[in-house]
Protein backbone atom coordinates (compact mmCIF):
# COMPACT_ATOMS: atom_id res chain seq x y z
CA UNK A 1 0.00 0.00 0.00
CA UNK A 2 1.10 3.61 -1.13
CA UNK A 3 0.60 6.39 1.36
CA UNK A 4 0.01 9.54 0.06
CA UNK A 5 -0.44 13.24 2.32
CA UNK A 6 -3.23 15.72 0.99
CA UNK A 7 -3.11 18.37 3.15
CA UNK A 8 -6.55 19.69 4.76
CA UNK A 9 -4.98 22.78 6.49
CA UNK A 10 -7.36 25.76 5.37
CA UNK A 11 -4.28 26.83 2.79
CA UNK A 12 -4.74 24.13 0.97
CA UNK A 13 -8.24 23.26 1.13
CA UNK A 14 -9.20 26.79 0.03
CA UNK A 15 -7.07 25.87 -3.49
CA UNK A 16 -8.75 22.88 -3.86
CA UNK A 17 -7.32 20.04 -1.76
CA UNK A 18 -10.60 18.44 -0.66
CA UNK A 19 -11.51 17.81 -4.48
CA UNK A 20 -7.76 16.66 -5.10
CA UNK A 21 -8.65 13.49 -2.35
CA UNK A 22 -11.76 13.16 -3.72
CA UNK A 23 -10.14 12.61 -7.18
CA UNK A 24 -6.98 10.67 -6.23
CA UNK A 25 -9.66 8.08 -4.28
CA UNK A 26 -11.49 8.17 -7.40
CA UNK A 27 -9.17 7.26 -9.47
CA UNK A 28 -7.33 4.80 -7.54
CA UNK A 29 -10.74 2.82 -7.35
CA UNK A 30 -10.85 2.87 -10.91
CA UNK A 31 -6.99 1.80 -12.00
CA UNK A 32 -7.02 -1.14 -8.69
CA UNK A 33 -4.37 1.16 -6.92
CA UNK A 34 -3.77 0.58 -3.44
CA UNK A 35 -3.55 3.91 -2.36
CA UNK A 36 -4.15 4.97 1.26
CA UNK A 37 -4.92 8.61 2.26
CA UNK A 38 -4.07 10.47 5.07
CA UNK A 39 -4.91 14.25 5.20
CA UNK A 40 -2.07 15.93 7.10
CA UNK A 41 -1.54 19.76 8.01
CA UNK A 42 0.44 21.93 5.88
CA UNK A 43 4.26 22.46 6.56
CA UNK A 44 3.61 26.00 5.91
CA UNK A 45 4.85 26.35 2.20
CA UNK A 46 1.91 28.64 1.46
CA UNK A 47 2.42 29.18 -2.28
CA UNK A 48 3.34 25.45 -3.17
CA UNK A 49 -0.48 24.51 -1.38
CA UNK A 50 -1.97 22.09 -2.64
CA UNK A 51 0.85 19.73 -1.87
CA UNK A 52 1.13 16.26 -2.13
CA UNK A 53 3.23 13.64 -0.31
CA UNK A 54 3.91 10.45 -1.47
CA UNK A 55 6.35 7.96 0.50
CA UNK A 56 8.56 5.88 -1.32
CA UNK A 57 11.79 3.85 -0.50
CA UNK A 58 13.81 7.28 -0.78
CA UNK A 59 11.53 8.89 2.12
CA UNK A 60 8.35 11.40 1.33
CA UNK A 61 8.05 13.23 -2.08
CA UNK A 62 6.57 16.29 -2.87
CA UNK A 63 4.71 17.43 -5.31
CA UNK A 64 3.11 20.84 -5.44
CA UNK A 65 1.27 23.23 -6.08
CA UNK A 66 -1.60 20.72 -7.53
CA UNK A 67 -4.65 21.85 -8.77
CA UNK A 68 -7.88 20.03 -9.00
CA UNK A 69 -7.87 18.24 -12.74
CA UNK A 70 -4.43 17.37 -12.60
CA UNK A 71 -4.14 14.09 -10.43
CA UNK A 72 -4.60 11.88 -13.31
CA UNK A 73 -1.63 13.12 -14.94
CA UNK A 74 0.04 12.88 -12.06
CA UNK A 75 -0.49 9.47 -11.53
CA UNK A 76 0.26 8.53 -15.25
CA UNK A 77 3.67 10.02 -14.74
CA UNK A 78 4.96 7.90 -11.97
CA UNK A 79 3.48 9.94 -9.10
CA UNK A 80 3.23 6.96 -6.40
CA UNK A 81 6.70 5.82 -7.49
CA UNK A 82 7.98 9.71 -6.67
CA UNK A 83 9.03 10.07 -10.36
CA UNK A 84 10.08 12.98 -11.40
CA UNK A 85 7.61 15.70 -13.12
CA UNK A 86 7.30 19.31 -13.61
CA UNK A 87 5.56 20.65 -10.12
CA UNK A 88 8.15 17.51 -8.32
CA UNK A 89 9.81 19.39 -5.38
CA UNK A 90 11.63 16.58 -3.88
CA UNK A 91 12.37 16.04 -0.23
CA UNK A 92 10.32 18.66 1.77
CA UNK A 93 12.94 19.20 4.44
CA UNK A 94 15.37 19.57 1.78
CA UNK A 95 13.31 22.84 0.70
CA UNK A 96 15.46 25.66 1.51
CA UNK A 97 12.52 27.50 3.25
CA UNK A 98 12.13 24.36 5.52
CA UNK A 99 15.82 23.87 5.62
CA UNK A 100 16.51 27.13 7.17
CA UNK A 101 13.85 26.59 9.32
CA UNK A 102 14.17 25.54 13.52
CA UNK A 103 10.90 23.62 14.01
CA UNK A 104 10.55 22.70 17.52
CA UNK A 105 6.65 23.79 18.09
CA UNK A 106 6.14 23.20 14.94
CA UNK A 107 7.85 20.12 14.43
CA UNK A 108 5.05 17.80 13.67
CA UNK A 109 2.97 20.52 11.57
CA UNK A 110 2.18 18.61 7.78
CA UNK A 111 4.80 15.32 9.23
CA UNK A 112 1.65 13.23 11.44
CA UNK A 113 -2.01 12.43 10.79
CA UNK A 114 -3.27 15.21 13.27
CA UNK A 115 -5.84 12.80 14.31
CA UNK A 116 -3.29 10.21 14.82
CA UNK A 117 -2.91 9.73 18.67
CA UNK A 118 0.52 7.12 17.83
CA UNK A 119 1.51 9.57 15.34
CA UNK A 120 1.73 11.64 17.71
CA UNK A 121 3.50 9.60 20.13
CA UNK A 122 5.83 8.74 17.29
CA UNK A 123 7.05 11.87 17.13
CA UNK A 124 8.03 12.41 21.00
CA UNK A 125 4.27 13.59 21.60
CA UNK A 126 2.94 13.31 25.43
CA UNK A 127 6.90 13.29 27.01
CA UNK A 128 6.50 16.62 28.00
CA UNK A 129 3.44 15.99 30.26
CA UNK A 130 4.53 12.54 31.65
CA UNK A 131 7.29 14.38 32.62
CA UNK A 132 5.30 17.14 33.92
CA UNK A 133 3.59 14.75 36.00
CA UNK A 134 6.57 13.55 37.72
CA UNK A 135 8.19 16.65 38.34
CA UNK A 136 4.56 17.97 40.04
CA UNK A 137 3.21 21.82 39.89
CA UNK A 138 6.17 24.00 41.64
CA UNK A 139 8.66 22.05 39.52
CA UNK A 140 6.67 22.38 36.30
CA UNK A 141 6.07 26.41 36.61
CA UNK A 142 9.26 27.07 37.10
CA UNK A 143 11.10 24.88 34.04
CA UNK A 144 8.79 27.32 32.39
CA UNK A 145 9.47 30.53 33.52
CA UNK A 146 13.67 29.13 33.27
CA UNK A 147 12.98 28.33 30.12
CA UNK A 148 12.09 32.19 29.43
CA UNK A 149 8.98 31.72 27.31
CA UNK A 150 6.87 34.81 27.08
CA UNK A 151 3.43 35.12 25.56
CA UNK A 152 3.29 34.72 21.95
CA UNK A 153 -0.20 36.33 21.25
CA UNK A 154 1.49 39.96 21.22
CA UNK A 155 2.45 41.54 24.45
CA UNK A 156 5.03 39.33 25.41
CA UNK A 157 4.40 38.62 29.00
CA UNK A 158 6.88 36.24 31.06
CA UNK A 159 5.17 32.78 30.78
CA UNK A 160 6.10 31.40 34.23
CA UNK A 161 5.17 34.74 35.91
CA UNK A 162 1.26 34.19 34.97
CA UNK A 163 1.18 30.53 36.01
CA UNK A 164 3.20 30.93 39.15
CA UNK A 165 0.53 33.76 40.40
CA UNK A 166 -2.61 31.59 39.55
CA UNK A 167 -0.68 28.65 41.13
CA UNK A 168 0.03 30.44 44.42
CA UNK A 169 -3.61 32.01 44.37
CA UNK A 170 -6.40 30.26 46.36
CA UNK A 171 -9.40 28.92 44.86
CA UNK A 172 -11.85 26.44 44.98
CA UNK A 173 -11.43 26.00 41.14
CA UNK A 174 -8.99 27.92 38.49
CA UNK A 175 -8.95 27.82 34.62
CA UNK A 176 -6.84 27.41 31.78
CA UNK A 177 -8.24 29.16 28.49
CA UNK A 178 -6.02 29.20 25.39
CA UNK A 179 -6.81 32.25 23.17
CA UNK A 180 -8.03 30.78 19.92
CA UNK A 181 -8.91 34.18 18.73
CA UNK A 182 -6.47 34.58 16.11
CA UNK A 183 -7.84 38.07 14.48
CA UNK A 184 -4.79 39.60 13.02
CA UNK A 185 -4.54 40.26 9.14
CA UNK A 186 -1.45 38.39 8.41
CA UNK A 187 -1.87 35.72 11.46
CA UNK A 188 -2.22 32.09 10.80
CA UNK A 189 0.06 30.43 13.75
CA UNK A 190 -2.13 29.00 15.37
CA UNK A 191 -5.13 27.87 13.02
CA UNK A 192 -2.20 25.95 12.21
CA UNK A 193 -1.32 24.42 14.88
CA UNK A 194 -5.31 23.53 15.54
CA UNK A 195 -5.79 22.08 12.53
CA UNK A 196 -2.25 20.45 11.83
CA UNK A 197 -1.39 19.30 15.34
CA UNK A 198 -3.75 19.71 17.65
CA UNK A 199 -2.43 16.93 20.60
CA UNK A 200 0.38 19.73 21.01
CA UNK A 201 -2.44 22.21 22.22
CA UNK A 202 -4.26 19.69 23.80
CA UNK A 203 -0.77 18.57 25.89
CA UNK A 204 0.69 22.32 26.27
CA UNK A 205 -2.86 22.63 27.92
CA UNK A 206 -2.74 20.14 29.96
CA UNK A 207 0.57 20.97 31.29
CA UNK A 208 -0.53 24.46 32.47
CA UNK A 209 -3.69 22.88 33.94
CA UNK A 210 -1.46 20.52 35.92
CA UNK A 211 1.36 23.56 36.78
CA UNK A 212 -1.44 25.65 38.14
CA UNK A 213 -3.96 23.09 39.96
CA UNK A 214 -6.43 24.24 37.35
CA UNK A 215 -9.18 21.38 36.46
CA UNK A 216 -11.11 23.20 33.83
CA UNK A 217 -9.73 24.52 30.26
CA UNK A 218 -11.39 26.52 27.39
CA UNK A 219 -10.72 26.80 23.74
CA UNK A 220 -11.80 30.03 22.35
CA UNK A 221 -11.73 29.48 19.23
CA UNK A 222 -12.85 32.35 15.89
CA UNK A 223 -15.92 31.13 14.03
CA UNK A 224 -13.77 31.93 10.63
CA UNK A 225 -12.09 28.31 11.09
CA UNK A 226 -14.45 25.87 10.84
CA UNK A 227 -11.33 23.05 9.84
CA UNK A 228 -9.74 23.92 12.74
CA UNK A 229 -12.88 23.83 15.25
CA UNK A 230 -13.61 20.18 13.41
CA UNK A 231 -10.23 18.75 13.97
CA UNK A 232 -10.24 19.96 17.70
CA UNK A 233 -12.69 18.86 18.61
CA UNK A 234 -12.11 15.49 17.41
CA UNK A 235 -8.95 15.53 18.61
CA UNK A 236 -10.28 16.26 22.38
CA UNK A 237 -12.83 13.12 21.68
CA UNK A 238 -9.96 11.11 21.10
CA UNK A 239 -7.57 12.44 24.10
CA UNK A 240 -10.38 11.62 26.55
CA UNK A 241 -10.58 7.93 24.97
CA UNK A 242 -7.16 7.58 25.98
CA UNK A 243 -7.25 9.23 29.09
CA UNK A 244 -5.35 12.50 28.43
CA UNK A 245 -8.00 14.37 29.57
CA UNK A 246 -10.44 13.20 32.09
CA UNK A 247 -10.61 12.42 35.53
CA UNK A 248 -6.94 11.34 35.75
CA UNK A 249 -4.67 12.54 33.31
CA UNK A 250 -2.27 10.01 32.13
CA UNK A 251 -3.56 8.13 35.42
CA UNK A 252 -1.83 10.95 37.51
CA UNK A 253 -4.72 11.48 39.69
CA UNK A 254 -5.32 14.82 38.82
CA UNK A 255 -8.29 15.72 36.94
CA UNK A 256 -8.42 17.88 33.57
CA UNK A 257 -11.40 18.87 31.52
CA UNK A 258 -11.55 20.21 28.21
CA UNK A 259 -14.11 21.87 25.54
CA UNK A 260 -14.17 24.52 23.01
CA UNK A 261 -16.07 27.71 23.10
CA UNK A 262 -16.87 29.61 19.79
CA UNK A 263 -16.63 33.45 19.12
CA UNK A 264 -18.53 35.15 17.03
CA UNK A 265 -15.47 36.96 15.50
CA UNK A 266 -14.93 40.42 17.10
CA UNK A 267 -11.28 41.40 17.14
CA UNK A 268 -11.80 42.74 20.28
CA UNK A 269 -12.24 39.62 21.93
CA UNK A 270 -8.60 38.91 21.49
CA UNK A 271 -8.18 40.61 24.42
CA UNK A 272 -8.08 38.80 27.31
CA UNK A 273 -10.57 40.45 29.56
CA UNK A 274 -12.89 40.76 26.55
CA UNK A 275 -12.57 37.14 25.85
CA UNK A 276 -13.50 36.41 29.27
CA UNK A 277 -16.34 38.24 28.92
CA UNK A 278 -17.63 36.63 25.70
CA UNK A 279 -16.67 33.51 27.73
CA UNK A 280 -19.22 33.79 30.24
CA UNK A 281 -21.92 34.91 27.62
CA UNK A 282 -21.85 38.82 27.90
CA UNK A 283 -20.78 41.07 25.32
CA UNK A 284 -17.00 41.03 24.74
CA UNK A 285 -15.56 44.40 26.59
CA UNK A 286 -12.33 45.18 28.17
CA UNK A 287 -12.52 45.02 31.71
CA UNK A 288 -10.97 47.39 34.12
CA UNK A 289 -7.56 45.98 35.82
CA UNK A 290 -7.21 45.22 38.62
CA UNK A 291 -8.65 42.37 39.22
CA UNK A 292 -5.78 40.61 37.14
CA UNK A 293 -7.24 37.74 35.47
CA UNK A 294 -4.74 36.03 37.17
CA UNK A 295 -6.84 36.47 40.43
CA UNK A 296 -10.17 37.00 39.30
CA UNK A 297 -10.51 36.36 35.63
CA UNK A 298 -13.30 33.79 34.31
CA UNK A 299 -15.98 32.76 36.78
CA UNK A 300 -14.25 35.10 38.90
CA UNK A 301 -12.02 32.11 39.79
CA UNK A 302 -8.46 32.25 38.92
CA UNK A 303 -7.08 31.66 34.85
CA UNK A 304 -4.24 31.10 33.38
CA UNK A 305 -5.00 33.05 29.61
CA UNK A 306 -2.12 31.94 26.95
CA UNK A 307 -2.33 32.40 23.12
CA UNK A 308 -2.66 29.10 21.52
CA UNK A 309 1.03 28.88 20.57
CA UNK A 310 2.65 30.01 24.16
CA UNK A 311 0.91 26.83 25.54
CA UNK A 312 1.78 24.47 22.27
CA UNK A 313 5.02 25.36 23.01
CA UNK A 314 5.57 23.85 26.72
CA UNK A 315 5.19 20.10 25.89
CA UNK A 316 8.76 20.89 24.27
CA UNK A 317 9.59 22.91 26.49
CA UNK A 318 9.01 20.10 29.49
CA UNK A 319 10.12 17.36 27.42
CA UNK A 320 14.18 18.88 26.58
CA UNK A 321 14.52 21.04 29.38
CA UNK A 322 14.58 24.62 30.19
CA UNK A 323 17.90 25.07 29.17
CA UNK A 324 17.14 23.20 26.21
CA UNK A 325 14.21 25.76 24.81
CA UNK A 326 16.64 28.97 26.45
CA UNK A 327 19.35 28.26 23.91
CA UNK A 328 17.88 29.50 21.10
CA UNK A 329 17.18 33.46 20.50
CA UNK A 330 18.80 36.44 22.05
CA UNK A 331 18.52 38.71 24.80
CA UNK A 332 15.08 38.63 26.64
CA UNK A 333 13.42 36.75 23.61
CA UNK A 334 14.26 32.86 24.42
CA UNK A 335 13.14 30.17 22.04
CA UNK A 336 12.15 30.41 18.76
CA UNK A 337 8.87 32.22 17.44
CA UNK A 338 6.31 31.09 14.12
CA UNK A 339 6.48 34.03 11.44
CA UNK A 340 4.13 34.55 9.13
CA UNK A 341 4.67 36.19 6.15
CA UNK A 342 2.10 37.16 4.03
CA UNK A 343 1.28 40.31 1.51
CA UNK A 344 2.99 41.13 -1.69
CA UNK A 345 5.51 38.49 -1.24
CA UNK A 346 7.02 35.55 -3.60
CA UNK A 347 7.10 32.88 -0.69
CA UNK A 348 4.25 33.34 1.90
CA UNK A 349 3.91 31.38 4.50
CA UNK A 350 5.16 29.94 7.90
CA UNK A 351 8.77 30.14 9.15
CA UNK A 352 9.56 28.98 12.52
CA UNK A 353 12.79 30.67 14.13
CA UNK A 354 15.04 31.57 16.79
CA UNK A 355 14.39 34.95 17.54
CA UNK A 356 17.81 37.32 16.19
CA UNK A 357 17.24 37.07 12.08
CA UNK A 358 16.98 40.76 11.10
CA UNK A 359 13.87 41.93 9.51
CA UNK A 360 15.91 42.12 6.23
CA UNK A 361 17.13 38.71 6.00
CA UNK A 362 13.34 37.78 6.52
CA UNK A 363 11.74 39.85 4.20
CA UNK A 364 14.57 39.60 0.98
CA UNK A 365 15.89 35.98 2.23
CA UNK A 366 13.39 33.83 3.33
CA UNK A 367 10.56 35.52 1.31
CA UNK A 368 12.42 36.33 -1.85
CA UNK A 369 10.91 40.05 -2.04
CA UNK A 370 7.76 41.07 -3.88
CA UNK A 371 5.49 38.77 -5.95
CA UNK A 372 5.41 41.55 -8.28
CA UNK A 373 8.83 41.99 -8.45
CA UNK A 374 8.58 45.41 -7.79
CA UNK A 375 10.90 46.96 -4.85
CA UNK A 376 9.94 46.51 -0.73
CA UNK A 377 9.07 49.81 0.39
CA UNK A 378 7.48 48.85 3.86
CA UNK A 379 6.65 45.45 6.05
CA UNK A 380 3.81 45.83 8.63
CA UNK A 381 4.86 43.59 11.49
CA UNK A 382 2.36 42.80 14.49
CA UNK A 383 -0.57 42.68 12.66
CA UNK A 384 -3.01 45.62 11.99
CA UNK A 385 -1.91 47.55 15.09
CA UNK A 386 2.13 47.11 14.15
CA UNK A 387 4.17 49.39 12.98
CA UNK A 388 5.30 49.95 9.67
CA UNK A 389 9.02 49.62 8.88
CA UNK A 390 10.84 50.85 5.93
CA UNK A 391 13.69 49.47 4.27
CA UNK A 392 15.97 51.73 6.55
CA UNK A 393 15.15 49.90 9.39
CA UNK A 394 15.71 46.40 8.13
CA UNK A 395 18.86 45.71 10.00
CA UNK A 396 16.28 45.49 13.33
CA UNK A 397 16.82 42.25 14.82
CA UNK A 398 13.21 40.17 15.25
CA UNK A 399 13.45 40.27 18.52
CA UNK A 400 10.63 42.06 21.38
CA UNK A 401 12.89 45.26 23.00
CA UNK A 402 14.84 45.63 19.63
CA UNK A 403 11.58 46.37 17.82
CA UNK A 404 9.93 48.13 21.16
CA UNK A 405 13.36 50.67 20.47
CA UNK A 406 12.53 51.25 16.89
CA UNK A 407 8.91 51.63 17.94
CA UNK A 408 7.66 49.00 17.14
CA UNK A 409 6.10 45.33 18.08
CA UNK A 410 6.40 42.01 17.18
CA UNK A 411 3.22 40.75 18.41
CA UNK A 412 2.25 37.40 16.81
CA UNK A 413 4.47 37.53 14.61
CA UNK A 414 2.68 38.51 11.52
CA UNK A 415 4.42 40.46 8.61
CA UNK A 416 2.62 41.46 5.72
CA UNK A 417 4.30 43.13 3.30
CA UNK A 418 3.95 46.17 0.68
CA UNK A 419 5.33 47.17 -2.78
CA UNK A 420 6.57 50.49 -3.53
CA UNK A 421 2.75 50.88 -5.05
CA UNK A 422 1.52 51.35 -1.57
CA UNK A 423 -0.34 54.44 -0.31
CA UNK A 424 1.04 55.02 3.13
CA UNK A 425 -1.65 58.04 4.07
CA UNK A 426 -4.47 55.35 2.64
CA UNK A 427 -2.76 52.64 5.50
CA UNK A 428 -2.62 55.20 8.09
CA UNK A 429 -6.07 56.13 7.55
CA UNK A 430 -7.42 52.49 7.22
CA UNK A 431 -5.58 51.95 10.68
CA UNK A 432 -8.08 54.67 12.49
CA UNK A 433 -10.98 53.41 10.38
CA UNK A 434 -10.17 49.12 11.57
CA UNK A 435 -9.90 50.84 15.22
CA UNK A 436 -13.59 52.49 15.09
CA UNK A 437 -15.34 49.45 13.41
CA UNK A 438 -13.63 47.16 16.13
CA UNK A 439 -13.72 49.13 19.43
CA UNK A 440 -15.72 47.67 22.05
CA UNK A 441 -17.01 50.91 22.86
CA UNK A 442 -15.87 50.94 26.56
CA UNK A 443 -13.10 53.53 26.59
CA UNK A 444 -13.63 57.22 25.15
CA UNK A 445 -9.75 57.54 23.96
CA UNK A 446 -10.68 54.21 21.62
CA UNK A 447 -14.18 54.86 20.59
CA UNK A 448 -13.94 58.55 19.88
CA UNK A 449 -10.77 58.84 18.82
CA UNK A 450 -10.25 56.54 16.00
CA UNK A 451 -13.13 58.27 14.45
CA UNK A 452 -11.89 61.61 14.55
CA UNK A 453 -8.87 60.43 13.56
CA UNK A 454 -9.90 58.47 10.56
CA UNK A 455 -11.51 62.39 10.05
CA UNK A 456 -8.45 64.30 10.46
CA UNK A 457 -6.23 61.82 8.48
CA UNK A 458 -9.26 61.89 5.19
CA UNK A 459 -8.52 65.93 5.59
CA UNK A 460 -4.89 65.20 5.10
CA UNK A 461 -5.40 63.57 2.43
CA UNK A 462 -7.46 66.10 0.33
CA UNK A 463 -4.75 68.95 1.24
CA UNK A 464 -6.48 70.25 4.21
CA UNK A 465 -4.62 72.42 6.57
CA UNK A 466 -1.63 69.91 6.29
CA UNK A 467 0.42 70.64 8.74
CA UNK A 468 -1.92 71.95 11.14
CA UNK A 469 -4.06 68.27 11.06
CA UNK A 470 -0.73 66.44 11.35
CA UNK A 471 0.11 67.41 14.57
CA UNK A 472 -3.77 66.95 15.57
CA UNK A 473 -3.26 63.33 14.40
CA UNK A 474 -0.06 63.19 16.68
CA UNK A 475 -1.63 64.82 19.97
CA UNK A 476 -4.93 62.70 19.05
CA UNK A 477 -2.21 59.32 18.97
CA UNK A 478 -0.29 60.15 22.35
CA UNK A 479 -4.33 60.38 24.10
CA UNK A 480 -4.83 56.82 22.50
CA UNK A 481 -1.87 55.44 23.22
CA UNK A 482 -1.65 56.51 26.84
CA UNK A 483 -5.53 56.55 27.66
CA UNK A 484 -7.08 53.39 26.03
CA UNK A 485 -8.01 50.49 27.95
CA UNK A 486 -6.22 47.91 25.97
CA UNK A 487 -4.29 47.44 22.77
CA UNK A 488 -6.67 48.07 20.54
CA UNK A 489 -6.71 51.75 20.94
CA UNK A 490 -3.66 51.89 22.69
CA UNK A 491 -1.77 49.94 19.99
CA UNK A 492 -3.55 52.09 16.89
CA UNK A 493 -0.77 54.82 16.75
CA UNK A 494 2.22 52.74 16.32
CA UNK A 495 0.91 52.02 12.35
CA UNK A 496 -0.20 55.75 12.00
CA UNK A 497 2.38 57.41 13.26
CA UNK A 498 4.81 54.76 11.77
CA UNK A 499 3.46 55.91 8.26
CA UNK A 500 4.07 59.49 8.83
CA UNK A 501 7.44 59.65 10.52
CA UNK A 502 8.95 56.93 7.69
CA UNK A 503 6.68 58.04 4.50
CA UNK A 504 6.76 61.52 4.86
CA UNK A 505 6.09 62.10 1.00
CA UNK A 506 2.78 59.80 0.88
CA UNK A 507 1.63 63.16 3.70
CA UNK A 508 1.74 65.89 0.74
CA UNK A 509 5.58 65.89 2.07
CA UNK A 510 5.23 67.54 5.42
CA UNK A 511 7.40 65.77 8.06
CA UNK A 512 5.82 64.96 11.30
CA UNK A 513 8.71 67.19 12.80
CA UNK A 514 7.39 70.44 10.98
CA UNK A 515 4.19 69.42 11.46
CA UNK A 516 4.85 69.39 14.90
CA UNK A 517 6.24 72.93 15.03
Amino acid sequence: MTRVFVPLDSFAVACGANEIADELKRLANERGLDVAITRNGSRGMAWLEPMLEVETIEGRIAYGPIEPGEVAELLDTGFLEGREHAKRIGRPEEHPFLAKQTRLTFKRCGITDPLSLDDYKAHGGLDGLRRAIELGSEATVKEVTESGLRGRGGAGFPTGIKWNTVLQTEADRKYIVANADEGDSGTFADRMIMEGDPFCLIEGMAIAGLATDATKGFIYLRSEYPVAIEVMKKAIHRAEEAGILGSSVLDSGKAFDLEIRVGAGAYVCGEETSLLDSLEGKRGQVRFKPPLPAHKGLFGKPTVINNVITLASTPEILAKGAAFYKDFGMGRSRGTIPIQIGGNVKHGGLFETAFGLSLGEIVEEICGGTATGRPVRAVQVGGPLGAYFPVSLFDTPFDYEAFAAKDGLIGHAGIVIFDETVDMMGQARFAFEFCAIESCGKCTPCRVGAVRGYETVKKIIDGERVAENIALVEDLCNTMKFGSLCALGGFTPYPVMSAIRHFPEDFHGQPMKEAAE
